[in-house]
């Protein structure tokens, strides 16, 4: 099967980040392809590929997959002996429903410290407001919760899912307690995330509101 990725900056694009993370660690080998965020005609550039002109796109032998959760169930799918979800059915169900709490939430947490891969660690000028300390105090939950040395046990989608926010985390120094710290740094330790993140140092592109944070 022919798998091409479309990603956005490597520097920014937490969206783009996930699938691309869960590709590399499970071995499915793919192409990528960059279209910069917020460039004039990315819009255009990605609408040609899905009818949302977002990332991540995953076209998989011509076959457009888009939104990284629907491309995390397409490989799950495709690919059943690469444990793209933990193998039991209940720490399965609760793998998707981290992942659909990720989807959907933690926006405080993500407005406070925006996805910049490439930003040496320094403390957020602007700190974080009650919002995104709750935001955070449920990271440290679900971090601490942990199985080891990843969310459940072995390497899964989950991981990819929150491998962003553990970034976020290290990026802006935020606090969290020893055992979610432990789980924090497995996740940035994987060889994976030291591609994507080696990628995002390469780049040549910058948005200056994000890089002034």
């Amino acid at each position: 099967m022919n798998l091409t990725l479309f990603i956005g900056n490597k520097a920014y694009s937490s969206w783009s980040a996930r699938p691309w993370l869960l590709m590399t660690a499970l071995g499915l080998p793919f192409t990528e392809k960059v279209t910069p965020l917020y460039e004039e005609g990315s819009s255009e550039k990605m609408r040609a590929v899905a009818p949302t002109a977002k990332v991540p796109v995953l076209v998989a032998d011509g076959f457009a997959i888009w939104d990284s959760l629907a491309i995390v169930e397409y490989l799950h799918e495709k690919f059943p002996q690469k444990n793209v979800w933990p193998g039991q059915a209940e720490k399965r169900a609760r793998a998707r429903s981290l992942c659909a709490e990720m989807h959907a939430g933690f926006q405080a947490l993500r407005q406070a410290c925006p996805t910049n891969f490439r930003r040496e660690p320094r403390a957020t000028p602007l700190g974080l407001d009650a919002a995104a300390r709750d935001n955070l105090a449920r990271i440290d939950a679900i971090f601490a919760a942990a199985e080891g040395p990843f969310l459940f046990g072995d390497y899964s989608a989950a991981d990819a899912y929150f491998t962003p926010i553990a970034s976020r985390i290290a990026t802006y120094r935020l606090p969290l307690s020893e055992p979610a710290r432990a789980t924090c740094e497995a996740l940035l330790a994987h060889p994976a995330y030291a591609a994507w993140r080696a990628g995002a140092l390469k780049e040549g592109w910058t948005i200056e509101r994000w890089e002034n944070l």
